[in-house]
């Protein structure tokens, strides 16, 4: 077990290497060992490429034959954008599959255990399941619910204001605002208020550039979007998506969408929203405000994930709009917990989950 456990961690960390690069699909890393010696890893590179298993077994540097496969999720059994991974395990001879989670997804869902086992090959399950879980999270619950993972982000000074009053625009420093971008990087979608278009006028884009931005997503009850805001004028490049409550004949744009859901205790729906754009095939999404908008995801407990990042700075007469005190209590908890914490010079950020 102990050593099951030792190869297991290395997929996991095999698997890592695939975070944003592999969407829609899992991450997923794969050892094989024979002989208690490891003879071929690999990990699911991209999009449409092969799967973690059929690089291991390319990257074998002796016959797989009578080996034993280490695999973060159980192996697909279907043609899709390449053949199906249990065929090729079969082919290979391999002898014992462990993997460390059940595929959540219809397509699979158990039936590639069930054909390895036809075909005489060992499998034992479970093992580093929770840690593989965890790694593809939205992964997991977007098969099961159809609805993205809502990672909750702001920026607040350190006696926790999140905007300025002054003539400076930032409240974090460069290494904070390059982590962001990172993490734009990893999600599908990027959703704020119409307060945040209408008082900073943001871009929404990963930067520097990437192959394809994330949908633009903006909450805007009642259609107050300038029609010469950045994004509207940069749609076509990078598409943006407005929710509203009124009809929706106001803004005609190549590249821009307006959909138009119900009302939740006077507000926007945020469930309705979730759910338009898990049909648009959003995994991940990033809220990132403002206060009122990311008050509304915290008091309806839509929220999965919480990222914080705090300045070594006191804003005091210099800081405008204070964090709400559903803001407050998931900073105090996330504080307290310490178990995601990094430091880019005086700047903190912390990360939790809320489940």
């Amino acid at each position: 077990m102990d050593s099951d456990i030792k190869y297991m961690k290395l997929a996991l960390e095999l698997a890592k290497k695939g975070l944003g690069k592999v969407w829609p699909n899992p991450m997923v890393g794969c050892v094989i060992v024979k002989n208690n010696k490891i003879i071929g890893k690999g990990y699911h590179k991209k999009f449409g490429a092969p799967h973690a298993e059929i690089n291991a077994l390319k990257n074998c540097k002796k016959s797989s034959a009578g080996a034993t496969m280490y695999v973060t999720l159980e192996p697909c059994c279907h043609f899709g954008k390449t053949p199906p991974c249990t065929d090729a395990i079969i082919k290979a001879g391999i002898k014992k599959v462990v993997a460390a989670a059940k595929d959540p997804t219809s397509k699979v869902g158990g039936k590639g255990f069930g054909i390895l086992k036809k075909a005489g090959i060992e499998v034992e399950t479970n093992i580093c399941k929770s840690e593989a879980e965890k790694l593809n999270a939205p992964f997991f619950k977007f098969a099961k619910t159809k609805k993205p993972w809502v990672i909750v982000k702001w920026a607040q000074s350190k006696d926790g204001f999140l905007a300025r009053s002054d003539k400076k625009r930032w409240i974090t420093n460069a290494k904070s605002r390059k982590d962001v971008h990172s993490l734009r990087k990893k999600v599908q979608a990027i959703l704020v208020g119409i307060n945040t278009i209408l008082k900073d006028d943001p871009m929404l884009t990963a930067r520097p550039n990437i192959v394809k931005q994330p949908l633009r997503v903006v909450l805007d009850s009642q259609l107050k979007i300038p029609a010469n805001c950045n994004l509207l004028k940069t749609a076509k490049k990078s598409p943006v998506c407005i929710f509203t409550t009124v009809d929706k004949t106001k803004i005609k744009q190549k590249g821009v969408q307006i959909i138009k859901v119900g009302k939740y205790k006077g507000e926007i729906n945020l469930k309705a929203v979730l759910a338009e754009l898990g049909k648009r095939n959003v995994q991940q999404l990033l809220v990132e405000g403002g206060e009122k908008v990311i008050t509304s995801f915290l008091r309806q407990k839509l929220a999965d994930e919480i990222i914080i990042y705090t300045s070594g700075e006191r804003l005091g007469k210099k800081g405008s709009v204070k964090s709400s005190g559903a803001m407050k209590k998931v900073y105090t908890r996330l504080k307290k917990s310490g178990r995601d914490k990094k430091q880019f010079c005086k700047d903190v950020r912390l990360t939790g989950f809320t489940k």
